[in-house]
């Protein structure tokens, strides 16, 4: 766990797809669950420290664009936890990331553009956002749905990283209720999140050392393969 809590500091101030490595880490060592509440409570405190760092860097013409789809991603997810096998849940999620990364690296290599006009269409910013409410949900891997569409935006890795932690620190929290509502949140998970918390801090500030020197290409390039990363960590059990 406090292997898991290192990788979602870092994800949450560098590479937001790697989360989901965390997330699979918990669902190794906990009944699956019971695990995205836990996980949950130390996303959190990512979530907060992440925003800290890029207080003045969010891009919240992005946000305010995603986030009215998120709450009908968030009550599928929540049914769907009540009725549907999570495992077969988590891989079918990861199948799509993968699907989605694949054709991003096939538009890019294609057109020789690392920026497009797609986000700004509102079934883009329909389908990211509804997707990212059911991704996170159901698994906790919307930061890799999330990095695919601020990728495709072309924003600097700044505005991306900012844009990122404040726009999860918000779903996170809407995320409560439901969590509490499905009875899988308890003090104890709370409790774990404190103790948790300065293997949070030490990934957090080894991620914004990483972003102050990776150079933009690169960082585009990190993105891609972290959410390949999460979406095979996903697949596989």
């Amino acid at each position: 766990m406090v292997l898991a809590a290192f990788i979602i500091g870092f994800s949450k101030t560098a590479l937001g797809g790697l989360a989901v490595v965390a997330v699979a880490i918990f669902a190794s060592i906990m009944p699956t669950k019971e695990s995205t509440a836990a996980i949950l409570a130390v996303l959190l405190v990512g979530d907060v420290v992440a925003c800290w760092h890029y207080r003045r860097d969010a891009d919240w013409a992005l946000i305010r664009r995603l986030l009215p789809a998120v709450i009908p991603g968030l009550v599928l997810g929540a049914l769907f936890l009540r009725s549907v096998d999570d495992t077969v849940l988590r891989r079918s999620i990861g199948v799509v990331l993968l699907i989605l990364v694949i054709l991003q690296v096939w538009v890019r290599t294609r057109v020789g553009a690392t920026v497009s006009s797609a986000h700004h269409r509102p079934a883009a910013a329909w389908s990211a956002g509804t997707a990212s409410g059911f991704a996170t949900m159901t698994a906790n891997a919307a930061g890799a749905v999330m990095a695919l569409y601020l990728s495709a935006s072309g924003i600097d890795k700044r505005r991306f990283v900012g844009t990122n932690a404040w726009f999860f620190l918000i779903i996170n929290i809407t995320k409560l209720p439901f969590s509490i509502a499905l009875g899988l949140m308890s003090w104890a998970d709370a409790q774990r999140a404190v103790l948790l918390a300065p293997a949070v801090l030490g990934g957090g500030l080894l991620g914004y050392w990483t972003i102050a020197r990776i150079s933009q290409a690169r960082f585009d390039v990190a993105v891609l393969v972290a959410s390949g990363v999460a979406a095979v960590a996903l697949i596989v059990p």
